[in-house]
């Protein structure tokens, strides 16, 4: 076939102005990149407080501080976002991701989604008790500083509140004297969903809740509001054993749900002499439960053995606040005291990102 010089121009030219094209989206997507990686400080170095982990799905980890604001590390690169950059807050409570790739940074004064290029910040709804709903792509947050917890469903924030109950009779609080004058009992300290989906509450003195997506299961025990000592420790943990048990924020004692999903019962749990209460926990994927107290390092309960992993600086133990397993099952330990550990085969040392 002979093609005349006119079409073969014509060939010429389109081909061009494709080629053009085509350069002109990658330079805009490499500029837009670029403008993205603006926002945010470069540094070196981790805050010596950091509560919060969280690996995302572009393998980049989040490390949130308790009042410098986030930190991101991606491959060697370590930047840290704070409220210059459009953090609500600082003090970081909680990061987590949506199913599109956003992450969510819950602070004490709010919720900043950020979307890859800059943080916005999600604006609650005051809600009905209509308003709880449980589906599988929601986030819910529990650590903002203003009724008990929120429910975000990817476009209106519900900000919601538990079923009240007689925590007099139950706990003997009095909720009209200090200090519940002043805080929330019901404020939620801890959420986890278990293998059947249902979602779980953990509060500062008003025991847990099991929410279903139609009913909520109370749990009034007195192991889960005032200790005996007088203070708070909150359920701050909730996590399902291999064998159905959950572990609410203590050793002492393992629930089981009945068969009609009604009510609980109440077992014994790990052995006495060791640490009451864990303030994180999680199960790895061979079914062992791990579980740090804030100054008694790690613990890794195989079902039958509770084992003890100390995490020192010096001589001193270092002040975990929360555990986290990333994509490749590697432990992580945020600390109060002495910024990020993490696990190197039995034993966990410092992370140091400038070293790694």
């Amino acid at each position: 076939m002979i093609v005349s010089p006119t079409k073969t121009l014509l060939i010429i030219v389109i081909a061009i102005a494709f080629l053009s094209c085509r350069g002109q989206e990658k330079a805009e997507r490499k500029q837009a990149g670029a403008e993205a990686m603006q926002i945010g400080k470069v540094v070196s170095e981790l805050d010596n407080q950091i509560w919060k982990i969280l690996q995302d799905s572009k393998g980049r980890y989040w490390f949130g501080s308790n009042g410098r604001g986030v930190y991101c590390l991606d491959g060697n690169e370590l930047r840290q976002f704070t409220t210059s950059d459009g953090l609500v807050s600082d003090t970081i409570r909680g990061i987590q991701e949506d199913k599109d790739g956003n992450v969510y940074i819950e602070t004490f004064d709010g919720i900043s989604r950020f979307d890859g290029s800059q943080f916005t910040a999600l604006k609650a709804i005051r809600s009905s008790y209509d308003q709880w709903r449980l589906e599988p792509d929601d986030l819910w947050f529990g650590f903002y500083n203003a009724n008990d917890l929120y429910r975000y469903d990817g476009d209106s924030l519900f900000e919601l509140r538990l079923p009240r109950k007689d925590l007099k009779a139950s706990f003997g609080i009095d909720t009209s004297i200090s200090p519940f004058d002043s805080n929330n009992p019901y404020s939620v300290y801890g959420i986890n969903k278990d293998r059947d989906g249902n979602i779980w509450f953990g509060t500062f003195v008003a025991g847990a809740f099991r929410y279903d997506g139609k009913s909520f299961l109370w749990f009034d025990e007195k192991e889960l509001s005032i200790l005996p000592d007088g203070t708070a420790a909150g359920v701050r943990s909730i996590i399902q054993d291999r064998d159905g048990y959950f572990w609410l924020s203590n050793f002492k004692s393992k629930y089981k749900i009945d068969s009609g999903n009604v009510s609980y019962e109440k077992f014994s749990g790990i052995e006495k002499g060791k640490p009451n209460y864990f303030n994180s926990g999680l199960v790895d994927k061979d079914g062992d439960l791990w579980m740090t107290t804030y100054g008694g390092g790690v613990w890794r309960y195989d079902g039958k053995t509770l084992t003890g992993l100390s995490v020192k600086k010096g001589a001193e133990n270092v002040l975990l606040v929360s555990i986290y397993q990333d994509n490749r099952g590697t432990m992580w330990l945020g600390t109060d005291s002495d910024g990020v550990y993490k696990q190197h085969g039995d034993a966990f040392k410092k992370f140091e990102p400038s070293k790694e």
